[in-house]
């Protein structure tokens, strides 16, 4: 693996990072911060750290390990510089909390560990979501767009890092993809803050909110997050666009080039999304109505709210859900496992790998029953290759078992049995509140600093589809 490569690309991605934080800095001079100091620090070592990998690095061709390692070290070293504003700050005491906090915001998972958040600095608070917003989309793809002018290719990158099973171009360059994937992000961004800032949302929390439902991330600047606002509409205009953001972002871009939008339909993996999620809120919307509040408005909104926000990962909250039925609260457990859809914002195992596991397990039945049919797996008019089924049933397994090795870690830590099922499913899932300890008004604040570090783990290895960190961790990938 060429080493010295890699570091000189973090090394850029460290620079852009410094001048990333000049962000924040002027937002806590504007608003008369104190955390402006720590901003400005934070960005000096950032430019410093990459200045220096610069320079020790070298520049030659990336092979496919690179990327692979590329990937990971990203988001790790995002998370690691992107903890020092709440450490230099005070705003978090320990670098393990910090740490936790970044690596939550970076991928995107929405856990935090501040207790009032309400009491931060608005620059602390804006960095919150502004970090979920860059890692929403995936930092990789903005870099892929902007290292070219460093010379440096971004194909083995976005076939490291694509969030999904497949990654579909838009167009022929690999960077112009990128372009255009940042730019529909950006537009439907725009049209979310118009919407809230419409419905009464102050300018600010518009934007912080805007940030977070769209990287499906649910970091919120109120301490009891969108239950905060009591206006029907401001929730109903969240929940679109969580769906929106959990929603591949190819299918956007062909609709808003004019294409019909029976393209949305005519996906596989969209309409198995769409269906997942109606059933949810059926169901739940249908057993609020009958058991707890009876306001069928209301019962509807929470469903509608709550199921969104859990199968797309952003993990927004406007009802206190451990008090729903146990039934309920065992279905959202169960969602947090299926994420968004593939090339989304959202985390989890993604809808394309499960609908493909439902329907080769419905072959496999078919071919017992009737051992002399030939029958095989298509999604929509394409063949799906025995070789993407075996990646599908490799990923659901390695998914699995961290989430049961990480189950036990956490219990091993301290934590009761509820607590470590949920807080590794939704670390894993990237999906932020869980049951128990970690439940939609509590937070992760009061776990143990092990079981942080293993949480952050796990938010790394859901973010980024497990393997690329699973094959920078093999012996293989080191051998030339």
């Amino acid at each position: 693996m060429k080493i010295r490569s890699v570091l000189r690309i973090l090394g850029y991605i460290a620079l852009l990072l410094g001048g990333v934080f000049l962000i924040p800095t002027m937002i806590a001079v504007i608003r008369g911060g104190e955390d402006m100091v720590s901003f400005a620090a934070s960005a000096v070592i950032s430019v410093a750290a990459g200045a220096f990998l610069v320079l020790m690095g070298k520049k030659e061709e990336l092979g496919i390990r690179d990327g692979f390692a590329l990937v990971t070290g990203t988001w790790l070293f995002i998370a690691i510089l992107g903890a020092f504003p709440y450490w230099l700050s005070g705003a978090l005491p320990s670098y393990t909390d910090a740490f936790f906090e970044a690596m939550s915001g970076v991928t995107t998972t929405g856990a935090t560990v501040f207790r009032d958040i309400e009491s931060l600095p608005d620059g602390i608070i804006f960095w919150r979501s502004f970090s979920q917003w860059l890692g929403g989309m995936g930092i990789i793809v903005l870099t892929v767009a902007l290292l070219p002018l460093f010379g440096v290719g971004g194909l083995q990158l976005l076939n490291a890092e694509a969030p999904g099973p497949t990654f579909e171009r838009l167009v022929p360059r690999i960077q112009e993809t990128a372009m255009l994937l940042w730019g529909v992000y950006v537009l439907l961004s725009v049209a979310e803050f118009l919407l809230l800032f419409a419905g009464g949302m102050p300018v600010f929390e518009a934007v912080l909110h805007t940030f977070t439902t769209m990287a499906t991330g649910g970091f919120s600047p109120k301490n009891t997050g969108v239950a905060a606002y009591a206006s029907p509409y401001i929730q109903w205009v969240i929940i679109v666009f969580m769906f929106l953001a959990g929603t591949s972002f190819s299918l956007h871009f062909f609709a808003l080039r004019g294409k019909s939008l029976k393209g949305y339909w005519k996906n596989t993996e969209f309409r198995f999304y769409l269906a997942v999620i109606c059933v949810a809120i059926v169901f739940t919307a249908g057993i609020l109505i009958w058991n707890v509040q009876g306001d069928i408005e209301r019962s509807i909104r929470d469903a509608a709210f709550q199921v969104v926000a859990i199968v797309t990962t952003t993990g927004f909250v406007t009802a206190d859900f451990e008090r729903w039925p146990m039934v309920l609260q065992g279905l959202l457990l169960f969602l947090m496992f299926f994420g968004g859809c593939a090339g989304s914002t959202g985390g989890g195992m993604k809808h394309m790998r499960l609908f493909l596991l439902v329907r080769h397990s419905g072959v496999q039945i078919v071919k017992l029953i009737h051992p002399r049919v030939v029958k095989g797996l298509f999604l929509g008019e394409h063949t799906v290759t025995d070789e993407v089924i075996q990646g599908v049933q490799s990923f659901f397994f390695l998914y699995l078992s961290l989430w049961v090795g990480g189950t036990i870690v956490l219990a091993a830590a301290g934590l009761d049995l509820l607590t470590g099922i949920s807080a590794a499913a939704s670390a894993l899932g990237n999906v932020g509140p869980g049951l128990g300890e970690v439940g939609p008004v509590e937070n992760y604040a009061g776990l143990p600093g092990t079981a942080k570090w293993v949480l952050s783990v796990l938010m790394l290895m859901g973010r980024l589809e497990i393997f690329p960190v699973i094959i920078l961790l093999s012996r293989e990938i080191w051998r030339r």
